[in-house]
């Protein structure tokens, strides 16, 4: 409803303008379940097809003949990660859907070694390498870091094969890795770092806005929610261009 006033022969007179809005809400209403759609694919995406490749490798193993010595720590391992994986992946979204937002994070104490080596077990498309560090447990949500973590590392993944395509699949050393993952600690505070060789980042200011992306079929989500979560364990994320040499490196801080 709009008010105004205007003069006709010289008398005042007062409109009065109605407005139906229902079209352009429902319009609203539409790009809003647009948006929440996409995060579920988004997150479901980075979950599932890290899990389809792991499968797609047992049933290789189960149908090579003869089997390798150790194919069974080898099946076993696989199917340890997919349960893992998916098992939190359903929790995490089941609390989304409930609220239509983030969860607050339920808080346990969790060992950050053992977490970091399961996410880089993940990823299948490139050797990852995690460096050792302290012996570190932290208040946290471990579905939701874990998925943070998934989103960082993917990108990470990303970056680098856009650039070196699948020669990082035979990296022998740290020294050659494509995509590197360590932690420290610091004033009460646990960094943990993420670095790539991949070409950096173009545009800085839009890293955070939701819905922004530079890749094909991306949603432009993983990074607004990362940031989402850590800030919600009172810690911060930033990502920024390496200065020794090319890439990118996405450091998550939180407390202990």
């Amino acid at each position: 409803m709009r008010r105004g006033t205007f003069r006709q022969a010289g008398v005042q007179n007062h409109l009065l303008v109605l407005t139906d809005l229902s079209r352009a809400l429902r319009e609203e209403e539409r790009q809003a379940w647009q948006r929440l759609l996409r995060v579920f694919g988004h997150e479901l995406n980075n979950s599932l097809a890290p899990i389809k490749s792991i499968a797609a490798s047992l049933e290789g193993l189960l149908a090579s003949e003869p089997k390798p010595f150790d194919w069974q720590d080898d099946l076993r391992s696989g199917l340890s990660v997919i349960s893992s994986r998916t098992s939190s992946l359903t929790r995490f979204m089941e609390a989304y859907s409930k609220l239509a937002k983030l969860p607050s994070p339920h808080l346990q104490k969790v060992s950050l070694a053992p977490l970091l080596e399961r996410v880089a077990k993940l990823e299948r498309r490139l050797n990852l390498t995690v460096k050792p560090g302290p012996a570190v447990s932290l208040p946290a949500d471990p579905d939701q870091l874990e998925q943070l973590l998934i989103n960082l590392v993917r990108n990470a993944v990303d970056a680098a094969l856009e650039i070196h395509g699948e020669e990082g699949e035979v990296e022998p050393d740290e020294n050659r890795a494509r995509v590197v993952m360590e932690w420290s600690v610091n004033n009460g505070q646990v960094e943990i770092a993420i670095q790539d060789d991949g070409p950096g980042i173009a545009n800085p200011g839009n890293l955070f806005v939701p819905f922004f992306t530079t890749k094909p079929g991306g949603s432009g989500i993983g990074l607004v929610l990362s940031r989402q979560i850590a800030e919600a364990h009172g810690g911060s994320l930033i990502l920024e261009n390496r200065k020794e040499c090319t890439g990118c490196v996405a450091r998550l801080r939180l407390r202990l």
